[in-house]
């Protein structure tokens, strides 16, 4: 396995290398200048070659790219123009909150779309099942951050049940767990809305297909219980799509959850980047575009990786 995994990431460089320098060349092509965005009303002739020479801006853009490349080679992802800090220190700080959202969304949008795939096969062409559809489709062609937004108009500002934003409350000296959870209730339950959607319909068509397969008739003419044949023989034959799903939406997960963290102002990479396009802090949007990118390829390997776990009949060699 160890092998497998070395193998697949040095495969993955040059996709990497790719990603950097169509990155590179895309945000500086952009209409705008960070030089004139940083000195603002201070800006003068004098000054703006003074700050550009300083940021490395004044270099041919082949040269900006060298450098750049370089210094990640090197553990180093620059400085960011607005924060005056490592880009390394902003994406470690802001990464954390960013992943718990992503991971309860994930691990809620997994468990409830096993459960409403299931039902939706195992209830197929009924009521239930063409209400379940309607309300899947609803979600899933829903903008998150419309969605989003709807949440914080209803259960902030009319129930007031959760806070509009935030992780913690600031007027709070010592916010505790609790606090913090009912600050990510709304991003969360948002995130998990918009990805359920999907999830649930491939689990749908998955469970109905394991339903048709001879051994789980053979199971049921060995008089087993119907949740025995659900549990030992659907469930765990239908879930393998799903690691699938979940390996190629990873990524995505972090993507919807840029939008949704700019609507609840809560303070994760989606914040950090959404401040860096209003002031083309170039260092952080490469780094965050490079980690999304590296998240790609890792959410690929892991897909793979539990492929093989579940399914004792796949081995990673044969995938390779």
């Amino acid at each position: 396995m160890l092998s497998y995994i070395v193998r697949r990431i040095l495969q993955a460089i040059p996709s990497l290398i790719g990603i950097s320098i169509i990155t590179f060349i895309l945000l500086h092509i952009v209409p705008g200048n960070p030089v004139r965005i940083l000195l603002g009303q201070h800006y003068t002739p004098q000054r703006a070659a003074a700050l550009a020479q300083s940021l490395g801006l004044n270099k041919p853009l082949y040269m900006q790219y060298l450098i750049w490349l370089w210094n990640i080679l090197h553990g180093n992802l620059g400085y960011s123009y607005n924060y005056t800090e490592p880009v390394t220190y902003l994406i470690g700080h802001a990464l954390p909150n960013t992943l718990s959202l992503v991971l309860i969304a994930t691990i809620f949008a997994q468990l409830f779309a096993m459960l409403i795939g299931t039902v939706q096969a195992y209830f197929e062409n009924t009521i239930a099942d063409h209400i379940i559809t309607v309300l899947n489709y609803f979600f899933y062609s829903m903008p998150s951050f419309w969605l989003g937004i709807l949440m914080v108009m209803f259960f902030s500002i009319q129930l007031h049940w959760f806070p509009s934003g935030g992780v913690v409350n600031p007027q709070d000296p010592n916010p505790g767990f609790w606090d913090w959870l009912h600050h990510l209730i709304l991003p969360a339950a948002t995130l998990t809305l918009v990805t359920l959607a999907g999830y649930s319909r491939y689990m749908r068509s998955s469970v109905r297909e394991t339903l048709l397969m001879d051994y789980v008739r053979t199971a049921r003419a060995k008089g087993l219980r119907e949740s025995q044949v659900l549990w030992r023989h659907v469930l765990r034959n239908s879930v393998l799509p799903q690691i699938t799903l979940f390996g190629l939406s990873f990524p995505a997960l972090f993507a919807g959850a840029l939008f949704i963290e700019e609507i609840f102002n809560y303070p994760g990479m989606g914040l950090l980047y959404w401040n860096a396009v209003g002031t083309l802090d170039y260092p952080v949007l490469l780094g965050v575009t490079m980690f999304l990118g590296a998240l790609t390829i890792i959410g690929n390997l892991l897909a793979d990786i539990l492929y093989s776990l579940v399914d004792p009949r796949i081995s990673l060699e044969s995938m390779s």
